[in-house]
This record gives C-alpha cells, structure tokens and sequence, in this order.
C-alpha cells in the first residue's frame, strides 16, 4: 500500500486570492522593491515552498498581483458608443492602478492571462472592434492603449514632488532652447489632464481609423 504524503497545512489555508492578497498588503506598505515569494511566505507564516506551490515563480507572483490589481476595475455600466466606451474603461484602468502603490510598476511588464486581465482586454477588443477596426488593428490598438495608461501612471505614480523645480534648473541653461520656450507647458499641466490629452489624441486616430477601415 502506498503511503499518502502528509498534506502541508499552510498549502490546504491557502489559495491564490490569499496569496494575492498577502502580496499587495506587502506593496502597500514596503513598495514594488520589497515584493518576493519570501517576503510573502513570511507575511503568511507558511513555508516559501508553499507560496510556491500557488505561484511557481517570482514572474507568477506578479501575474497573480497584477490580475488581482486589475480586477477592482468594474465591467459593467459602460456608455454605448464605442469611444465612450473605450475611454472609459482607460480612465478606470488607470483609477485601478492608482488605487494601489506602484501599481502600475506591478502591472507593467507582465502577461497574466488570468480572468480579469482577460476580461478588461475583450472589453477594450470589443469596443475596438464596435468602431470598426478591423481585428488586427483592434488588437494592436489595445496594446497601445494599455502601454499608454501604464507608462504615464507608473511616472505618475514615480514621480518625485520636486521634479518642477529639477526641470527649470536645468532649462535655465539655455541648452534646450525648444524645451525652455514649451517649459510652462511641461510642468504646469496635471496628469489628469495629460492624461486626457493623450487619451483624445489615440482616440482621434482610431476614429479616423475606422472610418476608413
């Protein structure tokens, strides 16, 4: 008779959402640095081999945190035309982000193909695809419309308090003289309102995209 290996209690209590749930708690309070397999098994009181057994890697750990990040931004309740709606589901991609430290420095660079991520993007694909893109082209503009709300928060969100003042020092040299007459405009601008420059600028592409598809 083959004798059943004992069960490890920590890995019984535990399922993903705990794990994800461990992770961000450590983001929240020690940033995107302080964020390890170990450091999550120790916030647990279980073994490291046993966050393992959820994760696998380091890279699955974050697959889980950014799945779990993206998952608090809400699919129902979009307007009806597609811009609208693409907009939209941007600006609470970006408000999830937000909600959390270095949220979009978790998100960025991973490829969770967990339920929400996927979720979140066959909404953006099909909205896309209501204003006539064609399936590549909706596709592709679904990447860049990610890259974009995850560059800009992850400054965003990086972006030192002082940064104004950084800038003008360096201006005031004269050796960037494009730079220095556009200066007001670099730093007076919130990023809400960058953001929704930048954001009018893609959708006007993808309107005159459309119309010609």
């Amino acid at each position: 008779m083959t004798k059943k290996q004992p069960v490890d209690p920590g890995r019984a209590r535990l399922d993903p959402a705990a794990v994800a749930r461990a992770a961000l708690d450590l983001l929240a309070e020690k940033g995107a640095d302080a964020v390890s397999v170990r450091a999550v098994a120790d916030r647990l009181g279980v073994r490291m081999n046993t966050v393992l057994w959820h994760v696998k890697t380091k890279a699955g750990l974050l697959d889980l945190m950014a799945d779990a990040i993206v998952a608090a931004m809400p699919l129902d309740g979009l307007p009806e035309p597609w811009d609208d709606r693409v907009r939209e589901l941007a600006t609470r991609y970006r408000r999830a982000l937000l909600a959390h430290r270095d949220g979009a420095a978790i998100v960025a660079g991973t490829y969770a193909a967990e339920p929400a991520t996927l979720c979140s993007a066959e909404a953006l694909v099909a909205a896309l695809r209501a204003g006539g893109l064609g399936e590549r082209e909706a596709a592709w503009a679904c990447f860049t419309l990610v890259y974009y709300v995850l560059g800009l928060t992850q400054e965003e969100q990086a972006a030192p308090d002082e940064v104004g003042d950084r800038l003008a020092r360096v201006l005031a040299t004269g050796e960037y003289p494009e730079l220095s007459r556009g200066a007001p405009h670099l730093t007076e601008a919130t990023f809400d309102e960058r953001f929704d420059y930048g954001l009018e600028l893609i959708l006007g592409s993808l309107r005159a995209a459309g119309r010609g598809a």
